[in-house]
């Protein structure tokens, strides 16, 4: 690839369901999630380089540049991929890192994790590899999106994020994301959670044939970090009512946080919100 220029697409992810089974001995929260995957997304572009770099732009871009570019995960991610290259006897070259970043930062949408998978993917094309059950354990450890970002399917996520199973899920969902322009800290939320001893359920993993189907389901679920999330910024509340009052089917946040969601009966449908959401509030970012 030298002299050539990798691209791959780092779609935001959507806890539809998000289940707290309980925290671990070892400090993690087991957990279990329907996840679909938007048509929005950050781009990572990678090319052949003398050492490992990162640059970032777009809109979210300024978010990040201000931190330390060198422990963004995109470039840990990167390292750890080598790392466990070369257990298999293959060298993967260090690589500069492109990021645009389309997805705002800290928002529940798996904007991180979604951005780390891609640079694994690109790793991996970079060195004509595979991903096997070694390297999901190990980027599990950076991040719990990070195995479901790197499938980038509808899938039933367990675990602290390793386990995966495919999900069957309408490919037409109507979905419309809104987020109140704040970051929300993942630990934060979980440090307000009265998650108890871990106690391990029998799971069913449901196939849905229709959007009915699905949201029937979803009706009857929920996302546990919803509350805790709320507690920490209110304005969350806010945007849960706002999207149910244009005619959403159902309301919801997505991962920690503060990104919320909203699911419609048609493309029309979601259109209009989206078009009324973006008119009454121009400080929050709105995508369909």
């Amino acid at each position: 690839m030298v002299g050539s220029k990798l691209t791959a697409f780092a779609p935001a992810k959507i806890n539809l369901t998000l289940r707290v089974l309980g925290k671990r001995p070892d400090g993690f929260h087991e957990l279990e999630s329907l996840v679909v995957f938007a048509d929005i997304g950050d781009r990572v572009r990678a090319v052949r380089s003398s050492e490992w770099e990162l640059s970032i732009d777009g809109p979210f871009a300024s978010d990040l540049n201000a931190e330390n570019l060198n422990d963004n995960l995109v470039l840990r991610a990167a390292k750890l991929t080598q790392k466990w290259a070369s257990t298999k006897g293959v060298d993967i070259p260090p690589l500069r890192f492109e990021l645009e970043k389309n997805l705002p930062i800290a928002s529940g949408i798996g904007g991180g994790s979604s951005d780390a998978a891609a640079a694994i993917k690109l790793c991996l094309q970079a060195a004509d590899l595979g991903i096997d059950d070694e390297l999901l354990r190990a980027v599990v450890q950076l991040g719990a999106d990070i195995p479901v970002c790197l499938k980038g399917e509808p899938t039933w996520m367990s675990g602290i994020g390793e386990d995966l199973t495919s999900a069957q899920v309408p490919n037409d969902l109507h979905l419309v994301l809104v987020n109140p322009g704040i970051a929300v800290s993942t630990a934060a939320v979980f440090g307000r959670l009265n998650a108890g001893p871990l106690v391990l359920e029998q799971e069913s993993h449901p196939g849905f044939s229709s959007a009915d189907q699905l949201i029937e389901f979803l009706k009857a679920s929920s996302n546990d970090l919803q509350l805790p999330a709320m507690e920490i910024e209110p304005v969350i509340g806010n945007v849960l009512k706002e999207i149910a009052a244009t005619g959403a089917l159902i309301a919801r946040m997505s991962g920690s946080g503060a990104t919320c969601f909203g699911i419609y009966e048609s493309a029309g449908v979601a259109n209009d919100a989206a078009a009324q959401l973006s008119a009454d509030h121009a400080d929050w970012w709105v995508s369909l």
